[in-house]
């Protein structure tokens, strides 16, 4: 099986079993505060083309940081749940089933972000789709603590963690196969529901 056969079969299952709770997500998220129930963002996808990811919102409809930094005062009660369970992620299962982006693939950036790629790095890991779940997700799943514990979180992403993320990112790119996602996918699970 393909893996993007594998990507659609799955993404549409999990829409179908999980609409009840995407539903009461999206209830929940309307009746927190006001704004939409989901994010929209632009991001960065396969071959460096861009495309907008889906997201639960989890924050006042306000300005803000691009990064979030620990206990952002913007997130509101129910974002505090969403993320901390990661569910927030779950409307991201249409944008693999609509083929911009796979179940596991280097986690898609902000188009300013994928600018301080390397040369090579980028094409690497801008090769494949991007993905909800991959190496570097796994690894930095604390990543707003993280930030918060910086002088100056938005050069410690960008000197630190990005790169960090993004070799991760670039292993994965080389070495994917549909038993690599399989053990990525069970990994994230496993994560999620033992914190």
């Amino acid at each position: 099986m393909s893996k993007r056969l594998f990507d659609i079969g799955a993404s549409a299952l999990g829409l179908i079993l999980l609409a009840p709770l995407l539903l009461l997500a999206t209830l929940w998220i309307k009746l927190d505060s006001p704004g939409p129930a989901l994010f929209r963002q632009t991001r960065v996808g396969r071959f460096g083309q861009p495309f907008t990811i889906h997201k639960f919102r989890t924050m006042r409809v306000e300005p803000g940081a691009a990064i979030t930094v620990g206990a952002d005062p913007r997130i509101t009660r129910s974002g505090a749940l969403l993320r901390a369970t990661k569910l927030d992620e779950l409307p991201q299962l249409w944008d693999v089933l609509r083929g911009a982006m796979s179940l596991v693939g280097p986690r898609p950036e902000l188009p300013r972000y994928v600018e301080l790629y390397p040369t090579e790095l980028r094409n690497q890991v801008l090769a494949v789709r991007p993905g909800i779940t991959d190496p570097a997700s796994l690894a930095f799943s604390h990543e707003a603590e993280l930030l918060a514990a910086a002088k100056d979180p938005e050069r410690e992403y960008r000197e630190v963690i990005l790169p960090a993320k993004l070799k991760l990112s670039a292993g994965y790119a080389a070495r994917a196969s549909l038993a690599t996602d399989l053990k990525l996918i069970l990994q994230t699970l496993s994560r999620v529901l033992h914190g």
